[in-house]
């Protein structure tokens, strides 16, 4: 079974870049036809989509996050990277990473969501 597990630190100061990793286990990273995704929910609010990295490298962003987005992955550590620049308040939430299928259009794993708190 494949399990996500979020990492990285739970507090960052406004202007400072957000950074978390997702190590996965169970699968593969590289396996064709999964993009590995980070998603996160605002409080009080719904989920909110950032973006993914693809089995193969490739990545694409939300146009609203794209200019602070960042996204890159370790295949010897089976581990895929978020970073965040320039954050505020506003980026406060409970971030997850999560594996996207291009075959069923569907979230079927996720990690359990770690807390960023953007604050001085």
């Amino acid at each position: 079974q494949v399990q996500l597990q979020e990492s990285g630190p739970g507090l960052v100061k406004p202007s400072q870049t957000l950074s978390l990793t997702c190590t996965v286990s169970g699968g593969s990273i590289t396996t064709n036809s999964y993009y590995w995704s980070w998603i996160r929910q605002p409080p009080g609010k719904g989920l909110d989509w950032i973006g993914y990295i693809t089995y193969s490298g490739n990545t694409y962003y939300s146009p609203s996050l794209k200019s602070r987005t960042s996204m890159s992955r370790d295949t010897s550590k089976n581990q895929f990277t978020l970073q965040l620049s320039s954050v505020t308040p506003e980026d406060t939430a409970v971030y997850y990473c999560a594996r996207f299928s291009d075959i069923n259009y569907s979230y079927k794993y996720w990690g359990q969501g770690t807390q960023v708190t953007v604050s001085a």
